[in-house]
């Protein structure tokens, strides 16, 4: 291997360590922040204690969570200028204000009013710390709102026109932020988090409850994620099913790459779903594949 194939090698290996980890924290905070706002909504308006108990109890993940996804989002920031310069020379006039903006959205409102969730209630009054908690809560949207949007701008580009040094000038920042795949990307990422949330806070709660089967603040946190996983569910089916389609319609190749397809299948013969498949680059084929026909196509073309 070569020094530019073990640069690049390199290049992925750390960014996969650093989504794998950055990914699931700003879900789980996302999810955690809009869950703690409907907590203390139901605190001030019903008066129980047990809303303001769980408030408590999953205050302190989430401090943690933000902390440490911050970490990771830092590192990802820094690999635009890194691992991807000519990434952030070309496309630096559209994608650098798109991030601008969610770095904005995520410390001033995030991390500005996240002081006051952890030691405010008792010094400000219930009602301003409820306003710092929706801060937060909005914050958390505002950043998937604005890196959503930039990531979608990479996958279906629009707005631009090409500079004579190749670089992506911004025509109309309409249509660069509300860009093709930008609605289904943001809808369907945004349910993602409140039911990613919703599934850990559930299991947590299921293990606690083998523990002490009478904890009312358990019995509570479980029936809420429970019932945000039945509500949600079927709306992300839906919306899930309508982003593939879309991808399916923009970017054929990407979803060809996530069926592991190397071939259009024979008229007729419909798209297997392939469980497990090791790809060779080289021959451009799959070793040791493992797939059941036709299923594919139920789920990709719904033939």
């Amino acid at each position: 291997m070569d020094t530019l194939d073990s640069a690049l090698m390199a290049a992925r290996i750390q960014f996969a360590i650093t989504i794998g980890f950055h990914i699931v924290l700003a879900a789980f905070t996302i999810g955690l922040a809009n869950g703690l706002m409907v907590l203390e909504a139901l605190w001030l308006r019903s008066g129980r204690e047990i809303y303001l108990d769980i408030y408590r109890y999953w205050l302190k993940v989430f401090a943690l969570t933000v902390a440490v996804g911050t970490a990771s989002g830092l590192i990802l920031e820094y690999q635009f200028g890194l691992n991807w310069s000519r990434l952030s020379v070309q496309a630096g006039d559209i994608l650098g204000p798109l991030m601008f903006y969610e770095v904005l959205a995520a410390f001033f409102l995030e991390a500005g009013f996240l002081g006051i969730m952890l030691f405010g209630l008792k010094k400000v009054g219930p009602r301003l710390h409820f306003f710092a908690t929706c801060a937060v809560a909005a914050g958390s949207l505002f950043s998937a709102f604005w890196i959503l949007s930039a990531n979608s701008w990479m996958h279906t580009p629009a707005g631009f026109s090409l500079g004579p040094d190749g670089r992506f000038l911004a025509e109309d920042w309409w249509a660069i932020i509300f860009n093709p795949s930008f609605p289904y990307r943001l809808v369907h990422m945004t349910l993602a988090a409140f039911l990613g949330t919703a599934t850990l806070v559930a299991g947590i709660s299921a293990w606690q409850l083998l523990k002490a089967a009478h904890n009312p603040r358990v019995r509570v946190q479980l029936s809420m994620a429970l019932w945000v996983l039945v509500v949600l569910t079927p709306v992300q089916i839906v919306v899930g099913d309508l982003h593939g389609r879309h991808s399916q319609q923009v970017q054929p190749q990407k979803v060809a790459a996530i069926e592991g397809s190397w071939t259009r299948p024979p008229e007729g013969a419909g798209e297997p779903l392939r469980i497990f498949a090791w790809p060779d680059m080289n021959e451009r084929r799959n070793h040791w594949e493992l797939s059941i026909p036709r299923i594919g196509s139920l789920y990709l073309r719904h033939d």
